[in-house]
């Protein structure tokens, strides 16, 4: 069952420059204001019409040693089968460990599987990772299923989750919610990419401003920071974070909106933060300064608020307070000098703000809760889990619960720190709510922005939606270019709440601005962004450093110094001068020119430079920050500041074959073609011979390919052997043999006295 909102967001960004150039022969598509978030499907990992099951084998001293240490994170070795009735998947050496934090006390323990601790950059239908939560708070092991379900419904960007059965060594450890793992692979699936800061935020992390230094930030509680940085722990750069929590405390409430949108994505927050009263998950950031994620997403430039650890929530309670009943509005603790929650309060003191949150809390209660196939969902959830409760051996040992505590546990309070059952929740909360409630007309709510040029001479499209709690809203663009006059367009309502509108192609140098006004029927007008946007348009700067070549799916060409078949970019300097990369960029946004600056390296005429595109910065320096799609993007070399990171050369592909490479034929032309045979490193200059037999006289080698150092020829020869860019590398002269032991793995060209010449492999 889905649920699903048909709700905009709104948001307020910097001016920024995104730039074109002249001879863009290619259609670019850009999202410079907010990204639409992804919402993968269940797939079959979390499939919840069954209870699939898991079987880890792991060495018996092994286990007990695990449970005798329960704060180690060690991942041990150990076998995983996962079985859902349609599949049945077996795999060798994962890591395995307790996970969790007070529950690692607990009698019935969760636990992390890793895919890649052993065989680096493995994955199981795309997850690196998977927790396995033994809930045993819960009395209905329930709750946080369905508060992930409802977020996924409001289109929050939340993880998956089912349930399964867990056995260890073919001892049935019992039934446990398969929640999704919140990492780098989580946000390159709701976002489009993996490379910002992503920041695992505990107790105590209430967002209080300690300064303008970014290594206050790092301070540890319980042995681990409560901002505990999760990628690019290289660099460990708090900057971002520094920055967004002072903007947060320290800007003027009437500020407070343009300035705080600009680095956080303030109305999907907002849609969180109704979300998380209305199931009571005090646990979290607004009461408990806990349990929550921040990405920096480096598209848009902003944080992205992300949820974490449902199971204390629909009246799940340990702090003596009756959630259900609570004020809406004053859900943060009541002392704000010693327990400040600024992302709340701050928030909550913008009537429009307010207003919002009012307005989501009102749809969550009256268009999702409130209809009879929602509690017949909790019921279906119920009798699918009751079986394997029956027998799950450590479901009675933390708290004596047993199979009439399950059953009662969806109607009726348990007692303890169970203060109400689930369906009761909700009436309670309903009621309470109806009587808090203060609703009033929201501003128009705008969202999902497009911006899209086709090259020199091409128009400028402009999209975006626009929904209001009105029935019609009004949406202008408002524009100039260099210091004209601002130029007011209406723009076209199409279906689906969506505005269009359309500017001629620019035929010279040029800087538009732009940004759009919107007003709705009850009056409420709002200029967005409250800065105008630009886009720059300049020439191409002529260098003569080129993308040459690359590859976005390999997966056996070419290998990296660590033995991995990662993308790869080949760069080519055509021009009669060395070009220093060191203040350049490399990027696989063409709205983010600077997302990987290059390495302290220099290209000579004529040369050729792999760079990995594998997002493993880590490894080196010719490894880029991000990764290749091989559905197709664009990659794009930019200049240094100081030129106004201006465009070196772009490209943008469509959908790339494995193993296969597309580049300039010849290197540094404007004509790109595949590559059966990639010649990274290397000129894309190559012969045009027959894969079997490339000569009249039936000449030929074997083996061929090549897996052992010597290659035989049917008679004696005199021969050359060429590199594909013809460079030689071994003369033979009479000779029923060569040895090619000298020669690295790839593609070679033989060439006889007598002009037979045939492509040779070395694998």
């Amino acid at each position: 069952m889905c649920f699903k909102t048909n709700i905009a967001f709104l948001h307020i960004s910097p001016v920024r420059m995104i730039f074109f150039t002249w001879m863009a022969l290619f259609f670019i598509r850009i999202n410079p204001l907010l990204a639409q978030p992804n919402f993968p499907d269940d797939g079959e990992v979390f499939r919840d019409d069954v209870v699939p099951k898991i079987d880890i084998y792991i060495h018996p001293d092994t286990l007990q040693w695990i449970y005798n240490n329960p704060h180690s994170n060690i991942e041990w070795r150990a076998s995983f089968v996962f079985d859902n009735g349609n599949i049945h998947d077996s795999i060798v050496e994962v890591g395995f460990r307790l996970r969790g934090n007070t529950s690692r006390q607990s009698a019935k323990k969760s636990f992390k599987v890793s895919f890649n601790t052993y065989q680096k950059g493995r994955k199981y239908y795309g997850l690196e990772k998977m927790n396995l939560n033994g809930e045993h708070n819960d009395p209905s092991v329930t709750r946080a299923k369905l508060c992930w379900d409802l977020a996924r419904s409001l289109e929050i960007p939340a993880p998956r989750s089912n349930h399964v059965r867990v056995f260890i060594n073919g001892n049935y450890f019992g039934l446990y919610l398969n929640v999704e793992h919140i990492d780098d692979e989580f946000v390159q699936s709701r976002y489009g990419t993996q490379y910002g800061n992503l920041y695992k935020c505990l107790y105590p992390a209430d967002l209080k401003y300690l300064g303008t230094n970014p290594n206050l930030y790092k301070y540890e509680s319980g042995g681990r920071r409560a901002y505990d940085l999760k990628t690019n722990r290289a660099y460990d750069d708090y900057t971002d974070l520094s920055e967004f929590i002072q903007i947060l405390n320290n800007t003027p409430i009437g500020l407070l909106p343009c300035e705080l949108e600009r680095v956080f994505n303030v109305q999907d927050y907002i849609k969180v933060l109704a979300f998380d009263v209305f199931i009571a998950n005090w646990d979290g950031y607004i009461y408990n300064k806990n349990n929550f994620y921040l990405y920096k997403n480096p598209e848009s430039g902003r944080f992205e608020y992300i949820p974490y650890d449902l199971d204390n929530t629909f009246g799940v309670d340990w702090a003596n307070i009756d959630w259900a009943n609570r004020n809406i509005y004053y859900w943060a603790p009541s002392n704000q000098q010693s327990e400040p929650r600024p992302l709340y309060t701050r928030l909550m003191s913008v009537q429009r703000y307010k207003d919002l949150f009012s307005f989501y809390l009102n749809k969550i209660a009256q268009e999702i809760l409130i209809q009879p196939d929602y509690y017949t969902y909790m019921d279906d959830i119920r009798d699918r889990i009751y079986p394997y409760i029956i027998d799950d051996p450590y479901y009675p040992l933390d708290y004596g619960f047993n199979t009439d505590t399950f059953l009662e546990a969806y109607d009726n309070a348990w007692g303890n720190h169970v203060k109400y059952g689930i369906k009761p929740y909700f009436t309670t909360r309903l009621n309470s709510l109806q009587q808090q409630i203060q609703l009033n007309p929201i501003y128009p709510v705008i969202n999902y922005i497009q911006v899209e040029h086709g090259g020199v001479g091409n128009p400028v499209n402009f999209s975006l939606t626009v929904w209001d709690d009105q029935p019609e809203v009004q949406v202008w663009l408002r524009y100039r270019f260099n210091q004209s006059e601002f130029v007011t367009m209406p723009m076209t309502p199409l279906q689906n709440d969506k505005f269009e509108a359309t500017l001629d192609g620019v035929l010279g140098q040029a800087t538009l601005r732009y940004h759009f006004q919107v007003k709705d029927a009850s009056g409420n007008f709002i200029f967005y962004p409250c800065e105008t946007e630009e886009l720059y348009f300049a020439p191409l700067y002529t260098s003569g450093l080129y993308i040459n070549e690359f590859m976005a799916s390999n997966a056996s060409t070419i290998f990296d110094e660590n033995g991995e078949f990662d993308d790869w970019i080949e760069l080519y300097n055509a021009g009669p001068e060395a070009i220093w990369l060191g203040d350049k960029y490399l990027s696989d946004k063409l709205n983010n020119p600077t997302k990987w600056q290059m390495p302290d390296h220099a290209i000579f005429p004529g040369d050729y430079l792999i760079i990995w595109a594998d997002g493993d910065m880590e490894q080196g320096p010719f490894h880029a920050g991000f990764k290749l799609s091989a559905d197709g993007e664009s990659i794009g070399i930019f200049n240094n500041e100081q030129n106004n990171y201006s465009a070196i050369d772009t490209y943008t592909f469509s959908s790339q074959q494995t193993d296969v490479s597309f580049g300039r034929s010849p290197d540094g032309n404007s004509m790109w073609v595949f590559f059966d045979e990639p010649t990274p490193g290397s000129s894309n200059t190559v012969y045009t011979i027959n894969d079997n037999m490339n000569s009249a006289s039936g000449f030929f080698v074997y083996p061929n390919p090549a897996k052992s150092n010597i290659i035989h020829l049917p008679n004696k020869k005199s021969f050359y052997i060429y590199d594909t860019s013809g460079r030689l590398l071994i003369e033979g002269k009479g000779k029923d043999f060569i040895d090619v032991s000298i020669l690295d793995r790839g593609v070679y060209l033989l060439k006889t006295f007598e002009n037979d010449i045939v492509k040779i492999i070395i694998q």
